[in-house]
């Protein structure tokens, strides 16, 4: 059956009673029981850790349900198993307060801590009296044009995408460090340590840890851009919550304007305390309904909601076919359905090989079942995504690893056949089992190789979350300096753009970010800072797959009036 949606938090007396004095609004010990643990409280919760110890955490609870009966494909317990605990009999979906949506599970009531302060959910009618509140605007006398509160949203999407994709267009002409402008050559002589003149303001105490928390590459393995299915259209989920301080994913709308910058200990840490958590505003969505995946010989733990047929929920484990990802509820019947599967490789034209690394071009229209299922699959790891079989405008793009059992599939992104924005990414992803192994930098590089060959600048779809942002940064900053490096001459932000088909917006987001672009002798220069310098060494020194230009055997495919026409 589907997971329960959380209901609405009944006052009963408590936080926000009955016109009287204020209901108190936490609970203290011994006066709650698991009765009254309903959706939208947050109460301790007792979380196990991989070293065999526990944890007290703060959690929300978003959900109850009863204990769900054993599927009849699930293994019979242990005879040495204890007695079932009847506390547990009643579920609770819990999210950990300041910790990623990802690690969101079902606990039975035995790990609520009950002999501590619980805090009751905030009265609606509050929350409704503040809005009225904020949104209340004298009115001009006689004024027939409605006066624009602080409530009013704000441009859509579209016109910021529009904005940014003008403005982008435009840097070429505008910005200093633009081809034919005389104030926008690099001198050789300025990189590093030579620049007594300049006013260097950047933070060089960065966290080695942390850094090396994001990848063994110094990228994020998992990344995906806020839209699409396989790709999807934008669809900004956290425009209500900038607000509440949050970052702008999207880069500056205006390139030639300084974005916020955040240090790399900063970014690291909004991805532990946040993460994609105000993606999805959708109750349903907010309770994952899997909680195990098998991938081949990989069993790997779902971190979003994924919208699998009903009958599938709340198995322990569903089994999926590695070539085919058709999905079972057990392992008998995945083991039968191998006997019949012919299946050793994505279906689509193979287009790059080297080594054990091969590259399958799929057209969503030609093959809707595996799109579909390869989109179902990411949706578990993806919680940005919105569409799911919506697959016919996207061409898929998929990475495997070959060995003597087929090529297995380690990562994808999708690409729009014809997208107006020029975005040559709409979602990217690595499978959780190969993250942290440099594949993710891999996939980055395989598309701008595509858009070398069509002769384009190329840029992932907008926004990035956070996830892309640092990876699509890091891979942006080792190509830049690498050129920057590599170069003996003065070059151009132009040049720069045609040689590694960044956008010139890209560039400039990537510059701004890492505080390179100075004011020096009424011009603007792009200066290599010892400390960028210095993570670019450490991360070339780092043995990494890359992609051979050699090995891709590609040509961009044309598709006719028709062909584009998908039905809508």
């Amino acid at each position: 059956m589907a997971p329960s949606t959380p209901s609405t938090p009944h006052g009963g007396g408590r936080a926000g009673s009955d016109g009287g004095s204020p209901a108190p609004t936490v609970a203290t010990p011994g006066t709650y029981s698991l009765e009254d643990v309903i959706p939208g409280v947050k109460i301790f919760v007792r979380k196990p850790l991989p070293n065999g110890q526990e944890e007290q955490r703060k959690a929300e609870i978003l959900s109850t349900r009863p204990k769900p009966k054993p599927s009849a494909f699930a293994p019979p317990p242990a005879p040495d198993a204890p007695p079932p605990d009847p506390r547990d009999d009643t579920e609770y979906y819990v999210h950990y307060v300041e910790f990623n949506k990802r690690l969101d599970e079902w606990v039975g009531g035995s790990r609520l801590i009950i002999d501590k302060e619980m805090e009751w959910p905030k009265a609606k009618e509050d929350d409704k009296k503040k809005k009225e509140k904020i949104g209340k605007v004298p009115s001009t006398p006689g004024s027939s044009t409605p006066s624009r509160i602080n409530g009013s949203p704000r441009p859509s999407g579209s016109l910021l995408k529009k904005a940014a994709t003008k403005a982008a267009s435009a840097v070429g002409k505008a910005h200093p460090l633009a081809k034919g402008s005389s104030k926008g050559k690099i001198p050789s002589k300025r990189k590093g340590k030579d620049q007594p003149d300049l006013d260097d303001d950047e933070d060089e105490d960065q966290d080695e840890d942390d850094a090396d928390s994001i990848d063994a590459d110094g990228d994020i393995s998992m990344i995906g851009s806020d839209g699409g299915t396989g790709g999807g259209k934008s669809q900004k989920g956290q425009g209500d919550e900038d607000g509440e301080g949050e970052i702008d994913l999207s880069g500056p709308i205006n390139p030639q304007a300084a974005p916020k910058v955040f240090s790399k200990k900063q970014e690291i840490e909004k991805l532990r305390t946040s993460g994609s958590m105000t993606q999805s505003h959708s109750e349903v969505s907010r309770v994952k309904n899997l909680d195990k995946l098998q991938i081949g010989k990989h069993e790997v733990e779902t971190w979003y909601f994924s919208p699998y047929p009903i009958e599938y929920a709340h198995l322990p484990v569903l089994y999926i076919c590695e070539f085919c990802l058709l999905y079972y509820p057990s392992f008998t019947q995945l083991k039968r359905h191998r006997n019949k599967c012919n299946l050793l490789h994505p279906p689509g034209n193979e287009i790059y090989r080297h080594e054990d690394i091969s590259f399958f071009e799929i057209d969503g229209r030609r093959q809707r079942t595996w799109c579909r299922n390869l989109c179902l699959i990411s949706k578990c790891f993806l919680d940005h995504k919105t569409l799911y079989y919506d697959v016919d405008p996207f061409m898929y793009y998929c990475m495997t690893v070959k060995d003597d059992y087929g090529c297995h599939l380690i990562g994808y992104f999708s690409k729009e056949k014809e997208s107006p924005e020029g975005y040559n990414v709409a979602c990217i992803l690595t499978l959780p089992q190969h993250q942290r192994k440099g594949y993710g930098r891999l996939l980055i590089e395989f598309s701008y190789e595509l858009s070398k060959v069509e002769g384009k600048l190329g840029s992932p779809e907008k926004p990035l979350s956070d996830l892309g942002l640092l990876g699509y940064r890091a891979y942006w900053q080792e190509k830049i300096v690498e050129l920057l490096l590599d170069s003996d001459d003065e070059i151009s932000l132009e040049e720069i753009a045609q040689k590694t088909a960044i956008t010139h917006g890209d560039i400039m987001h990537t510059c701004q970010a890492l505080q390179m672009i100075k004011y020096y002798k009424g011009g603007h220069i792009i200066h290599l800072t010892d400390a960028v310098l210095e993570q670019h060494q450490k991360t070339m020194s780092k043995n990494r797959r890359s992609i051979n230009p050699a090995a891709l055997k590609w040509k961009p495919p044309v598709f006719s009036r028709a062909q584009l026409a998908f039905g809508f």
